[in-house]
């Protein structure tokens, strides 16, 4: 205790030692990804994966090194869901290869949360890295989660990296896992954290997994970083996540510099600053693509890395090469598309989920479809692809009034472009934007009895509030999305899109 106790006093003292030279410009290069959802090997067009990105980045730390500045290694959060060989094994490819390719810091992202905490600390054993979230705590002790930020030192330079989620998340990720936990709004909590980082840091970086939404239209989304930006002084940068856009340039606002380098280690982003006396320049901001098909520069895999990774990608890769059946057109899962509309592949899984339970309509968030199944082969990878997170569906019981309502809050409450957006099977709805009152509702082609009883088949996060979908009670079946739509198409064995074209289950008048 008295060696820990002499440790402590020491650094601290260190801390306040601290001061950079003037005169002296500082180099400082920051690397950064985001939402990176389970891609640690590369896809069918040699696209992606770490090993490709640990040649860019030892390739940039090597330059920077030798010119006499310094390199940061973040990433944004949402390493977790996405790729069915990294969610059989808990991300731990993922999270061993990060640590290969040395990662400094994490921001926590929302869907780390569709694991539990036990399985995050796991995670961050494997990682060797911190996990920084300022804006979660434990509902009881009121204590943070995690720590809030990280000080680096840089020769005698004084940088420090907090860490916000956003407070979406409990509707964003399975809520069973935060359901004792508390996301404290994050502008409020930066608004009290940052003057305090501020006295003791020249650069301060906030790693954010909150989203990037130009002029602050976020909603039905909670803030993002040009909210905090704007309402928080003294951020002088924003390593961002969530949103999932690149930023090919950066957005600066309120003097704070906001970057976000896409998804799924497209890019790496790279920005060089420069600080002298105080004051921080940004040279130039730039993302570089990792192998992309339309970039004429082509990166070689670190074979290390490579060498690592593969038995993850082997161990993965045996039991999901089960052939399933055929599609004879892509059924589109596209983020940008199933988001905003009906789509044939929102209609096949409502549909496969409708008859398994045997329910009168089928409903499904959109944000729960991540990739579309493409023509030729279905494999059950790409089932799993398409459905990564193990999502219970579950049967909800309401009358006709009831029925109508639930409709109405989804029609005119969930907007298109948000995961919230809803898929539907064995629904027609016809409605009127001025009044938002549904006028008419078929279900099976049937006029709505509004004294009969009406079985809906739903994930249990969306019946539990989850997307900000209206709580209902439920009963739970003990099936599997990814399982039920495996063995509809091994009973179909040809999908064709003829079959499941939107039809347009919502019109207005």
């Amino acid at each position: 205790m008295k060696f820990t106790m002499m440790a402590t006093v020491f650094f601290f003292f260190a801390q306040a030692a601290w001061a950079y030279t003037k005169g002296k410009n500082y180099k400082i290069t920051i690397l950064h990804t985001n939402d990176h959802h389970g891609r640690f090997w590369s896809n069918k067009d040699g696209e992606l994966g770490l090993a490709a990105r640990a040649t860019i980045i030892q390739n940039i730390r090597q330059e920077v090194e030798k010119s006499g500045g310094h390199v940061l290694l973040l990433d944004a959060g949402d390493v977790n869901t996405g790729i069915p060989q990294s969610d059989l094994q808990d991300a731990e490819p993922d999270f061993k290869g990060m640590a290969l390719l040395g990662y400094d810091v994490m921001a926590l992202g929302n869907h780390e949360f569709d694991n539990n905490l036990a399985t995050i600390k796991k995670q961050r054993q494997w990682a060797g890295f911190p996990f920084v979230s300022a804006n979660i705590y434990h509902k009881k002790s009121n204590r943070r989660v995690f720590p809030s930020h990280v000080l680096k030192k840089l020769d005698n330079l004084k940088v420090t990296i907090f860490g916000l989620t956003t407070e979406d998340t409990p509707i964003k990720s399975n809520p069973r896992n935060s359901q004792d936990l508390k996301f404290v709004p994050v502008v409020d909590e930066a608004k009290k954290l940052v003057p305090i980082l501020r006295k003791k840091s020249d650069i301060l970086i906030a790693l954010t997994h909150i989203g990037h939404y130009v002029d602050e239209s976020h909603a039905p989304d909670a803030p993002g970083d040009v909210t905090l930006a704007r309402q928080v002084n003294g951020i002088d940068v924003i390593v961002g996540g969530h949103t999932q856009k690149p930023l090919f340039q950066p957005d600066i606002q309120n003097g704070s510099i906001i970057v976000q380098a896409a998804e799924w280690g497209k890019y790496v982003g790279r920005v060089d600053l420069e600080f002298l006396d105080g004051k921080i320049n940004l040279k130039e901001a730039k993302l570089i693509p990792v192998n992309l098909k339309d970039s004429s520069v082509k990166i070689e895999a670190d074979a290390y890395v490579e060498s690592i990774l593969r038995p993850f990608k082997e161990k993965g890769d045996a039991s999901l090469q089960i052939n399933l059946g055929s599609a004879d057109e892509e059924f589109i899962g596209k983020r940008d598309v199933v988001r905003s509309q009906e789509t044939n592949l929102g209609n096949m899984v409502t549909l496969a989920n409708k008859l398994k339970l045997q329910t009168d309509l089928a409903v499904l968030n959109s944000g729960g479809l991540r990739d579309s199944i493409y023509a030729g082969n279905v494999t059950y990878e790409s089932v799993l692809t398409v459905l990564p997170f193990g999502s219970e569906l579950v049967i909800a019981e309401l009358n006709g009034k009831e029925l109508i309502d639930y409709l109405e809050y989804l029609v005119f409450n969930l907007s298109a472009g948000s995961g919230s957006f809803p898929q539907m099977s064995g629904v027609k709805i016809l409605a009127n934007k001025e009044s938002k009152k549904i006028i008419d509702v078929k279900i099976n082609a049937e006029t709505v009895d509004l004294a009969k009883k009406y079985t809906i088949a739903l994930p249990e996060f969306i019946a539990g509030g989850g997307d900000k979908y209206p709580k209902i009670s439920y009963r739970k079946t003990g099936f599997v999305d990814a399982d039920i739509l495996k063995d509809f198409i091994l009973e179909r064995k040809v999908l064709k899109s003829s079959d499941f074209a939107p039809q347009g289950y919502i019109k207005f008048e």
